[in-house]
């Protein structure tokens, strides 16, 4: 399922139980203190006494049968009565009894009083039982224990194959200790096939502190880690926007490096959602396929449906090939069918193709790439450039008895396309306007640097030659069609580094400069498919352009000048502190800008720092810093405080703020566009309205995981809009999880629809151990709404791979 679609409910009681989600996924369940099954080897053999009868005969398949007691007596019709500490052994199968018969010429064994057999698989002590190599074991009122579950149950009735396969009659099962029965699975019949590995019940009921809460005609279940086909248990629930839901999903494990998930989905209010996820995986190719499909939504009056394929195929020679697409049949899918915000921020998904190539000196890309708009509230000229195709390559060599020479190059040819209604027509809008554009660019770098370095310094200065060529369609009336731009770029980068030894801390000191010189070239007349200004940080200092994409290269006659500090543990090299701060100071203010952005004036960058403090070990806190000292303000801050004392207990505190860094200017009837940036000192369009920078964010959020008392756990989080004055997102809930059963219940509030709507909602679910402790859903939630978060038992811990749950597939 996509990141994007959180598994949520506005109201859902789960419950997950036997042959559910287990059955696809099952865990080695943690064993509940003082109920520990019967895992420890088999009992010793005792020592002989003075009187002791000693028989051995060979077995049908498992060898020899070995039996000792204490006393024997022997019948003239061939049986021996063995009294007295009887053991029976044969292969990995235990007897024990008080007195046994058995007859040497059937190598049976029968006994009245009690009982006590053992196997890999199951322990079982009875009030007596016959048992023989050729017909198995027949036991009267059984309690059994299976060795390799936290599991244990009685019987009326149990018989056991020489195959394998465990007959119960009048089952009652559990994976509660004695003192704590929570729950137990009664059961008419219970069929345990050891060697296929699977078990099925039949008239089943699930009792819960004595109230019966499911009834079952029939179902199926693992006895070991291995996956299993079958139906899963079904999920109820209920949405605000969908109406009530049933699913029943039914698992098909195909193959061990592959299988499938087919999980039908009913809404009260849209009807019957056919949905599945399919997964495939060997040494070279692994892929996952997701879909859902809603023949006809009785609400929109449509069918609805989404898919989304991901494959990554490691071929000969170094070459991958990758995919990753998703499409969605409509742009309101993931406000329907989402349940949190992100059905609200998803703008875009991709849709890429990729062919790539990689050696010691090669990279070699060959992309097909487009975007899916799924905001209603973006114009057409708004929409992303799709990249078909996108040619990459760039290689790296070195010469030198140290590779002092560095040299190489970089290139793209891309192909972008965007469909506009109204383009093609010389006079429509959109076309005068620039927005129709599209064609191919072609952009080359060769570049070359020498690296010398010694202890605690390095010194590598660089040139490079960027040429970059279009051709277009769809242009502006008199543009040019096939417009082009030239520039050389020439770079000096250089660093320290001071360290010094305490007692039991390492401490350095990392000054860095870096000199940029490219000229300027009037870039006007160039189409901008896929450039934008990113935020600055440390990294975006000691780039030889200070924009992402090849249609615009910044001039710049700049050094960057930033200076790191580490705090590090001596004895083992953990970073405690690090601190960096750097600043862009402009020999000559750049004039190339993107449309509506900000001309420098004062001969300086923003001033950036970063923080990351780990120095406690339960603390630690992230700070980032952008400060513009032209308008003496901030223009963008994140704060993230946690403290975590141990993997259940986090609390977290996080504050974001950013402010927009181009300049809104509005035209009569449309917005700035190519061609039309606002020069330093330039007079502003007739009738254009400049405003101020703008707030796009500014939040604080709190996030809490934390035990309250022995068993009891509380969740809260809380995202909080400062410039809104408005909560963006509630969420509170608390567990209780006993030894072998958990329960939780929550509530939630948040921002479901672009336009602001909001949903909210409770959830309960109960957990089974043994039955329903794999692939919550919950706790998938809680680990991305807290920051830091880690279930206990959790199941990415258990096994790093997602399950298929009772969740509806998103």
């Amino acid at each position: 399922m996509p990141p994007q679609m959180l598994r949520w409910r506005s109201f859902r009681f789960v419950l997950l139980l036997l042959g559910s989600v287990a059955s696809a996924r099952a865990a080695d369940l943690p064993l509940c203190p003082g109920s520990s099954p019967t895992q420890a080897s088999a009992p010793q053999k005792p020592a002989p006494a003075k009187a002791v009868a000693r028989v051995r005969k060979p077995g049908v398949e498992d060898g020899l049968v070995d039996i000792s007691s204490e006393h024997a007596e022997y019948r003239p019709d061939g049986t021996l009565i063995l009294k007295g500490n009887v053991h029976v052994h044969q292969g990995d199968r235990d007897i024990h009894a008080d007195e046994v018969q058995y007859n040497k010429n059937s190598q049976s064994i029968r006994s009245q009083g009690g009982l006590e057999y053992q196997d890999p698989l199951l322990h079982v002590t009875g009030d007596g039982g016959n048992y023989s190599p050729t017909g198995g074991a027949d036991f009267r009122t059984a309690q059994f224990d299976l060795r390799q579950r936290a599991a244990r149950g009685s019987a009326n009735a149990l018989q056991l194959t020489p195959e394998g396969v465990i007959s119960l009659q009048g089952v009652r099962f559990t994976t509660c200790p004695k003192a704590e029965e929570a729950w137990s699975l009664k059961a008419a019949s219970v069929t345990l096939d050891t060697r296929s590995k699977i078990g099925t019940a039949r008239s089943a009921r699930v009792d819960f502190e004595g109230l019966p809460i499911l009834y079952l005609p029939w179902l199926s279940f693992p006895l070991d880690n291995e996956r299993k086909s079958g139906f899963l248990f079904p999920t109820l629930g209920n949405n605000s926007r969908s109406g009530a839901e049933v699913s029943v999903p039914y698992y098909w494990n195909i193959a061990p490096n592959a299988d499938l998930t087919f999980e039908p989905i009913l809404y009260s209010r849209r009807g019957a959602d056919l949905g599945g996820e399919t997964r495939f995986m060997d040494a070279n190719d692994h892929g996952e396929l997701n879909w859902n499909y809603l023949p006809y939504d009785d609400v929109t009056h449509a069918s609805r449906g989404r898919v989304q394929l991901t494959n990554t195929m490691e071929l000969p020679d170094n070459f991958r090939f990758s995919i990753n697409a998703q499409n969605v049949s409509d742009r309101s899918y993931f406000e329907d069918f989402a349940q949190g915000p992100e059905g609200t921020s998803t703008a875009f998904i991709e849709q890429n193709a990729a062919l790539r190539f990689r050696d010691e000196h090669w990279k070699i890309d060959g992309e097909l790439d487009r975007y899916q708009t799924i905001d209603y509230t973006l114009e057409p000229f708004e929409h992303p450039y799709a990249r078909l195709p996108r040619l990459a390559a760039s290689a790296d060599y070195a010469l030198g008895s140290a590779e002092q020479l560095a040299y190489g190059f970089e290139s793209e040819i891309v192909n972008f396309d965007r469909s506009i209604p109204g383009c093609g027509n010389t006079a429509a809008p959109f076309q005068q306007d620039g927005f129709c554009t599209r064609g191919w660019r072609v952009d080359a770098m060769p570049r070359a640097s020498l690296d010398i370095n010694g202890a605690g310094y390095f010194i590598r200065p660089g040139v490079a030659w960027r040429a970059t060529q279009y051709e277009l369609q769809d242009v502006a009336s008199g543009a040019d069609r096939s417009p082009s731009r030239t520039l050389p770029l020439a770079s000096f980068d250089s660093g320290l580094m001071f360290e010094r030894d305490t007692q039991d801390r390492h401490i350095t000191l990392e000054p860095r400069l870096y000199y940029l010189y490219v000229p300027y070239r009037n870039q006007d007349q160039l189409p901008l498919f896929d450039t934008t200004l990113p935020d600055l940080d440390p990294v975006e200092l000691f780039r030889n352009n200070r924009y992402v994409g090849a249609d615009r290269v910044s001039d710049a006659n700049q050094v960057s000048l930033a200076v790191t500090s580490r705090l590090l543990n001596s004895a083992d090299g953990k970073q405690l502190l690090s601190a960096t701060l750097g600043e862009i100071y402009y020999f000559t203010d750049p004039r190339v800008l993107l449309p509506g952005e900000i001309a420098r004036t004062d001969g300086r960058s923003d001033f950036v720092a970063q923080l990351a403090l780990t120095a406690s070990h339960d603390w630690s806190a992230d700070f980032n810093l952008q400060w513009n000292p032209q308008a003496g303000q901030m223009q963008r801050t994140q704060i993230n405080l946690q403290y975590k004392p141990a993997p259940q207990a986090v609390v977290n505190f996080a504050y974001r703020f950013a402010r927009d860094v181009l300049e809104e200017v509005e035209l009569p009837g449309q917005v700035l566009q190519p061609g039309q940036t606002l020069q330093p000192g330039a007079a502003v369009p007739p009738g254009a309205l400049l405003l101020p920078p703008s707030e796009l964010l500014q939040q604080a959020e709190i996030s809490s995981a934390w035990p309250v008392a022995r068993a009891w756990n509380v969740f809260v989080r809380g995202i909080y809009s400062i410039k809104d004055h408005k909560m963006l997102e509630r969420f509170g809930g608390f567990e209780y999880r006993a030894c072998c059963w958990r329960i939780r219940l929550g509530a939630r509030s948040f921002v479901s629809t672009r336009y602001g709507t909001e949903s909210t909602g409770i959830y309960l679910q109960l957990e089974l151990t043994g039955l329903a402790s794999v692939g919550s859903a919950s706790d998938s939630f809680l680990m991305d709404a807290i920051r830091g978060y880690t279930p206990p038992e959790s199941p990415a811990q258990r096994f790093g791979v997602s399950s298929p749950s009772g969740s509806p597939p998103q």
